[in-house]
Formats: C-alpha cells, structure tokens, sequence
C-alpha cells in the first residue's frame, strides 16, 4: 500500500541493526533482493546493516555499510593519504553499499534524514561490534541513474569521479560504469585520525 505522508507522521524513526540469523536479517536481505537494483549479497569481513521502520512498525528502508573501496583517487586526495597510510588507515572507512527506500514509501526529505540519523550513530555501532570506530563514510551513486540529493541533503560532500576501474583497481581499462563519489566525515578531526 503506498505510503504517502509528511515526514513529522512517520518520526520518531526506529533504527535498529540487524544481527546475522534473526528474523530481521530475513526481512533485510528479502527486501534488498527484491527492491534494491543491485539485489543483495552476503557481506564478507566488517559491516553493518539497518532496518528503519516509522513510528508504527512498518518498514520503511534498509542500509548496508561494508569495506571501503581500496583505491579511490578523489577520496584518497581529499583525505591526503599517502599509499602507506591508506593501506593502514583503511578499516577506519566504510561505504554504504546499499541505500533503499521501499518503493511504496513517497516522503519528502525522507532519505536525507535517515542518513544523517545513520551517520550520528554509525561510527558508535561499529566500535560496539568490531572495537573500533569508523571515521569517513563514502558511497559511490552511479551518474546515469541518480543525482545524489540525498546524500548532499544529508551534508556529504561530493569529491569527485571514479575512473571507471571498480573498487579494487587500478585495471588498464575501464570496465564499470562512471560513479559520483559522496564522502561523509566523521567528526571535525577525521583527517588527523586517518593519517595517524
């Protein structure tokens, strides 16, 4: 059923994180699959997912944060890492890999809000399951299907392009498609964290 209304009618939000075998990691990933253009897959090495539901229990969204691209020349830039202490320094990152609004759900500033109330808590959740915090959130929006309102609502910074050679290059040839690069710091201190 189409879900029409002003944000005030579904806040306050619940945002819950969902831990492996629970039922709601089974609402998750079913929602992902069907809804999400890039489907879902099984998350390897550290990562964090939330199922956002309105103040009446009804799902409304789904976010999944995973490992950081290991080569991204604007991010890499924008932080001022040197080879070295991005190879040390990269766990501290993370990158939304997966950002759905169930496609019935039709709220203005709807998904702006729910990442800046993510990003206020993520780093937090993150030190309570892996034992260390998370400094600079990046996520990649493909140029040819979105503009990246939300993310520049929520107040992530747009950084640059990807080159096209996925997130483990550098490849002699392109070989994905051009994506915008959205970076979210941290606290006023990232760079000095990143490059400790």
């Amino acid at each position: 059923r189409l879900l029409l209304a002003d944000l005030a009618a579904l806040t306050p939000l619940h945002v819950q994180t969902v831990r492996p075998g629970t039922a709601e990691a089974g609402l998750f990933g079913f929602l992902l699959q069907r809804y999400h253009y890039l489907g879902h897959r099984n998350c390897v090495g550290e990562n964090l997912r939330y199922l956002v539901r309105e103040r009446q229990g009804r799902p409304i969204a789904c976010l999944l944060f995973g490992s950081a691209a290991w080569h991204c020349q604007s991010r890499d830039r924008f932080v001022g890492w040197t080879p070295e202490e991005r190879r040390r320094r990269l766990p501290w990152v993370t990158n939304n890999t997966r950002f759905l609004i169930l496609p019935w759900v039709e709220v203005p500033q709807l998904a702006s809000h729910i990442l800046a109330e993510v990003t206020r808590r993520l780093s937090g959740d993150w030190q309570q399951k892996y034992g260390h915090p998370i400094h600079l959130v990046e996520t990649f929006v493909e140029r040819e299907r979105f503009a990246g309102t939300c993310y520049q609502a929520a107040g992530w910074r747009l950084v640059g392009r990807t080159t096209g050679r996925g997130r483990n290059g550098p490849v002699p040839t392109p070989c994905t498609t051009l994506k915008e690069v959205f970076l979210q710091p941290l606290g006023a201190d990232f760079r000095r964290r990143l490059r400790a």
